[in-house]
Formats: C-alpha cells, structure tokens, sequence
C-alpha cells in the first residue's frame, strides 16, 4: 500500500491547443502566464507530439500509453477496449485514488458514461462527448450513479470549480490522489462550428497577432482565431485558480502537475476540418510537466511523443511502466541518467486518410495510403511519399521538400526509419513508393550530419 510520501498527481489536459498558442513557445499575447511559470520553473518539453491527431484515438493513448492502433480505438467513434488496463488502475493498484472531471470521448453515448466504459476511475463527473450535451455558458456533466449534474459559470469556470472540490476533498484522505481532467476547450462548439470563449474575451484578441502558417493560407482563422486564443486565456487563468487552490492547502510542494494537449488546430487549411493532419498545426501541443521529480527539469529538447507521456508521469510516482507499453520514460534522464534518446515522435492519421507520419528534431516526413480512405481501415500495405519539411527553417511547414532532389538522401533515410516505427507500433511493414524528383536542381543542400538530425 502506498503512503502519502507518493506525490499527488494532476493532469490538464486541453482540447485542440496548439503549441504556439502559449508565451514559452513565442506567443506575445501574453495568453499564458501560468502555463509559462509553470514550465519555467518544472520540465518544458519543447517537441511534444501527439501520435494521434484526433480526440478518441488520442484519449485511448494517453489512457493506455499505447498507440491507436494498438488499443482499437484508431479512429472517433469505437469506444476504449474493455480489457485493456488504463493508467487509473495502475494508479489505484499502487495505493492511490482516482478521479475524472470532464470529457472522455471513449464510450458508446453521447451524454453518460455506463461504469464499465470508464477505464476504472474510482470517482467520476464527466460526460462521453462534451461538445454534444453542454455549452459555453451550460456545463452537464454526468456523476458516479449517471445523474446529470449541471454546473454553473462558463464550462471552463464550472469544471475548475469541480477539481478544486475534488481536491480539497481528496488531500484529507491518507492514499494520494491521481485526477485526470479534461477540459473540452479549446475545441470548437460543433453545433455552431465557433469558438466560443468568456463574453469580451474574443475583442480582446482578433486581429492582434496571426501565426505564420494561418497567414499564408487562412483556412478559417480569420473568423475564428479570436475566440480560440480567448478560450486559451481562460484555460491559463483556470490554472492558475488550482495551482493557487494547491498552495492554500499546502500540497503544491507534494503534487505533480501535466499539462497537455490531446492535438492542435490547423483551421481548416490542410484539409476540410481542423485536426486529422501530420503537420506541427495539428501535432504539436504544448506540455509541461511540475511538482516533485520535474522541478528545475529546463526546457527539454528530447522529441516527446504523447505515448511517453504515460510512462514518464508512473516512473515519476514510483510506479514501473509496464513492458507492453511502447513508450519511454523521461525520469532517467531528469536523474541525470545520459542514455541517448531517439529523437523521434511517430504518428498515426486516420479518417482524413490513413496516413503516417515521423517527426525527428529537424524533420517531417510524410506518407499517405493511395487505397484505404481512413475510416473503415486503420492501415495499409502500400504507401505513398507525401511530404518532408525542414522545421529549422520552415517550422511552419510552408515548402514541402519530397520532390527536391537536394533532400533525396533526408527522405530515405526517414523512410526506413518510419517503418521500423511502424514495426515498433505493431503494424505490419508496408511498401512506400518513393516520390519522384520534380525539382532536381536548387541552391539547397543537405550537408551529412544533416541527415540524421
């Protein structure tokens, strides 16, 4: 049986954030002033990737620690797979009690969650698809016993209030506590397809700042950008509510916090939507890790996939990852441990295709099935070169370099990588067939150390 010597754990855990909404990362709205002392003062994991780029296939993951593909739930819509053990029961089969507060997206309703759809969580306030039975000013949550419990303020407000219950309830019992909370912002509200922040909190942000990708090809930022950045202030501001909440009950000093993302938003200029893409827009989430054994970690330069997420936070309570999981822990490293670290995150797409993905600390690589459409197959036998991007000096992935014949030698060598990560992940090897050299001559070069970074 545990002892309270074990930290408490918290997880954040936003709604299609992207990473550069966040000051750490560049952002000069100043949106995020708690997430930023947050990661300044704990363990900032600057490349943070998500392996799956849409909400069910992610949640099944960072539930799992496994990939989509692995789970089942490869694509939204096929509920978690009962069997599998969760990172709940690892925390209750260890001494702690758990708890989850807001979307789950894993089950088989829209609105409550049937006990046996929770992954094992002992105390439950939540509801299947959020976006689908609640509002931004109308939270409905469903309890252990599928009441419908509808909490006043705006939806991010009324289920940081419900944590900070939660939390000044569970630091008085004698096991520690493991509380998982998922906040649907900031994810469109779909029946309006809009963003809807805080009243006056969407003047205070359109048309102040635009990233780089957005302002070369639009999408729909200009109509929604404001209100998503409005959604992320009042995410930050929620934040800082349960690290003051932490403080005043002196916990802070004995209580993990991870911060993360489940995707980013693209705003409908890679593909129809917002998510389902391999590129930074939709992959790339803000994380960052605080609390006992992170502390003082910097801003970390290992290529983090969300898979290692998992492993990482049960290494840091004392807790050993299971085997079967794919991902590695960072702790080693935080305890000074130099083992090399492979420098890459590997992503798996489905719906808007089936598509896979390997981001190492300077490339993008991408291949997409020309047979299956995403939603009836979560692979394929045959793949086809899609994209490779510089993110030194394209970061926001606005020159695609799979026909440059400068970058022939990159795109190989990320080729037998990708599908040794696809091994890695369980799926069969498939065959890629290599793009075409379209642009044979150009100033560019890529000198051999290149390569491999």
């Amino acid at each position: 049986m545990s002892t309270k010597k074990q930290p408490n754990v918290i997880v954040f855990f936003t709604d299609q954030q992207r990473w550069d909404t966040c000051g750490s990362h560049g952002n000069p709205l100043d949106l995020t002033p708690n997430f930023d002392r947050l990661a300044n003062s704990g363990t900032h994991i600057d490349a943070s990737i998500t392996c799956q780029p849409v909400c069910g296939p992610a949640r099944s993951c960072l539930q799992t620690g496994l990939y989509a593909t692995q789970t089942g739930s490869w694509r939204n819509g096929i509920p978690l797979n009962k069997d599998l053990t969760t990172i709940a029961q690892l925390y209750q089969k260890a001494g702690y009690n758990t708890g989850y507060i807001g979307k789950w997206h894993l089950g088989t309703r829209d609105d409550y969650v049937p006990v046996e759809e929770r992954g094992g969580y002992d105390y439950w306030l939540a509801a299947n698809l959020l976006e689908f039975c609640s509002d931004a000013y109308d939270c409905n949550l469903w309890n252990n016993d599928n009441e419908k419990v509808h909490l006043p303020g705006y939806r991010v407000d009324a289920m940081t209030d419900a944590v900070i219950r939660y939390v000044d309830n569970a630091h008085k019992e004698e096991k520690p506590f493991f509380l998982f909370t998922s906040y649907l912002e900031p994810h469109h509200q779909n029946h309006v397809d809009d963003y809807p922040p805080p009243d006056g909190y969407r003047e205070r942000y359109t048309g102040k700042w635009m990233p780089p990708d957005l302002q070369q090809l639009g999408g729909s930022s200009g109509q929604h950008l404001g209100g998503y950045l409005g959604m992320i202030k009042r995410l930050d501001e929620a934040l800082g509510r349960i690290m003051d909440a932490l403080k005043s009950l002196n916990i802070d000093d004995e209580t993990i916090i991870l911060y993360t993302a489940d995707h980013g938003c693209h705003f409908k200029t890679r593909n129809s939507e917002y998510k389902r893409s391999g590129h930074e827009a939709s992959v790339r989430v803000p994380t960052a890790f605080s609390g006992p054994g992170f502390n003082g970690g910097g801003r970390r330069k290992e290529v983090m996939s969300l898979v290692d997420l998992v492993p990482t936070l049960l290494d840091s309570c004392g807790i050993k990852p299971p085997e079967t999981m794919p991902g590695r822990s960072l702790m080693p490293i935080l305890k000074g441990d130099t083992t090399d670290w492979e420098q890459e995150a590997f992503i798996q797409i489905s719906e808007s295709q089936v598509g896979r993905a390997l981001r190492t600390g300077r490339w993008k690589y991408g291949i997409v099935s020309d047979q299956n459409d995403g939603e009836t197959e979560s692979s394929a036998d045959h793949y086809i070169e899609n994209y490779l991007y510089d993110l030194h000096s394209d970061p926001y992935e606005l020159q695609n370099l799979i026909g440059f014949g400068s970058h022939r030698e990159v795109a190989t060598h990320l080729k037998e990588k990708i599908l040794k990560a696809m091994e890695k992940a369980g799926e069969s090897r498939p065959s890629i067939t290599e793009h075409d050299v379209t642009m044979p001559q150009s100033q560019r070069s890529v000198l051999p150390h290149e390569v491999l970074q």
